[in-house]
């Protein structure tokens, strides 16, 4: 077969269409006039709605991991910011009732030293207003260490009251401060006077009865006591002035069998507070300034007595 009779047309399968620069001008020309309808006649608008709808749950899908993240990350910044404003309030609501605790005690410590100060103006001793530095670590004995000592006057066997009564007596001086003994001490006794009866008693401290109390000792099974009893200083010690309040009876135990009645009384400063008032022991007290009369009353007093002398010596003569 002869090489001319071949036919050299590309086959059906591979047979070309257009050209694709008439493809492209083509197609150009199509999307230019779609463009044109469907801006003046809104031809796509319902394909575009059917097609956002379709695309709608795949788009909350899509969205679903970054919202969780923000509503995540809202929620733990709104936790350290409630955490900051819980710790900012706790802060100053503990500082608001730490000034209300220190305005309340200037309260009490204002009306404790005008109280004291009137307690003061009671007595002619040299008072000297102290301070409690710290109770004693002693376990057999009570009594407390006050802040001034020798040098500021205090000497030994003064007495110690605050706005209450009696709570005990110096029984060490140091140059800088002094040591008290309280009622309540084993080995500390003082005179004491029933405010109703008028009648003395000797009163012991006992730190175990009823939680630190005084026991009136050599009282006679038939004396009269009764409880709430109002039992003061008698005075007669020379320590203690006379008609500070030292305790109230508050157990009365009589027995048949017994000559002697026990009789506790609690005492009415508890030592509790911290400013006190030390008295010095009335023996060192200054003697009040006996009242003289005015020169005039006396010069009219001779002058009224010289006549009558006189009168008096005439007619005594013959």
């Amino acid at each position: 077969m002869a090489l001319d009779s071949l036919d050299r047309s590309p086959p059906p399968f591979f047979r070309q269409g257009l050209p694709a620069l008439s493809k492209l001008v083509l197609l150009g020309l199509l999307s230019l006039l779609l463009m044109s309808a469907d801006h003046r006649l809104g031809l796509s608008r319902p394909i575009r709605s059917a097609i956002s709808v379709a695309l709608a749950p795949m788009q909350w899908l899509a969205l679903l991991p970054q919202r969780a993240g923000a509503a995540l990350q809202d929620y733990f910044t709104g936790v350290d910011e409630a955490r900051d404003a819980a710790q900012q309030y706790h802060t100053r609501t503990i500082a608001q009732a730490q000034r209300l605790q220190q305005a309340e005690q200037l309260l009490q410590e204002n009306k404790h030293l005008r109280e004291l100060l009137e307690l003061r103006n009671d007595h002619t001793g040299s008072a000297k207003a102290v301070q409690v530095l710290y109770e004693t670590a002693d376990p057999y004995s009570r009594s407390i260490v006050i802040d001034k000592g020798a040098l500021s006057g205090i000497v030994l066997g003064s007495a110690v009251v605050d706005v209450a009564g009696v709570v005990g007596q110096v029984t060490r001086v140091y140059p800088l401060s002094s040591e008290v003994t309280l009622l309540t001490d084993r080995d500390q006794s003082i005179p004491v006077l029933n405010a109703r009866t008028g009648h003395r008693f000797i009163a012991a401290g006992d730190p175990v009865t009823l939680g630190g109390s005084l026991e009136l000792r050599f009282v006679p099974a038939s004396a009269d006591l009764q409880d709430g009893d109002l039992l003061t200083t008698s005075g007669i010690d020379g320590v203690y002035p006379a008609g500070l309040q030292v305790g109230r009876i508050r157990q009365i135990d009589r027995r048949i069998d017994n000559a002697f009645a026990k009789v506790h009384a609690t005492p009415m400063a508890q030592a509790r507070g911290r400013h006190m008032l030390v008295l010095p022991p009335i023996s060192d007290w200054p003697e009040r300034p006996v009242k003289t009369e005015p020169a005039s009353r006396k010069t009219k007093g001779k002058s009224a007595a010289a006549p009558a002398k006189a009168a008096a010596s005439e007619g005594g003569t013959p």
